[in-house]
């Protein structure tokens, strides 16, 4: 069963302050976290110390997100140090 995404404000605004480029590699990895969230590409874990989840959209581009069940909270996304920006 594929999840229900939701998109945050903050995160549609972090998604167009990316270049096209990132932003084509983000729609990559949007798309098979919607069909798979356990895809290995995405290399998707727990953010120590706060109730996020990290996915990769490559080695500095970072979905940051919350998990309800069958839902994903999209918050942020940016390069890998976007939780300190936040």
């Amino acid at each position: 069963m594929m999840p229900t995404i939701i998109l945050t404000k903050p995160f549609e605004i972090d998604f167009r302050n990316l270049t096209q480029s990132e932003q084509k590699q983000a729609r990559k990895s949007l798309r098979l976290l919607n069909n798979n969230p356990k895809h290995p590409y995405l290399q998707i874990h727990r953010i120590k110390g706060v109730p996020f989840w990290e996915a990769y959209v490559n080695m500095d581009i970072r979905i940051i997100f919350e998990r309800n069940s069958d839902t994903l909270i999209l918050h942020a996304i940016g390069h890998h140090d976007i939780l300190r920006n936040k």
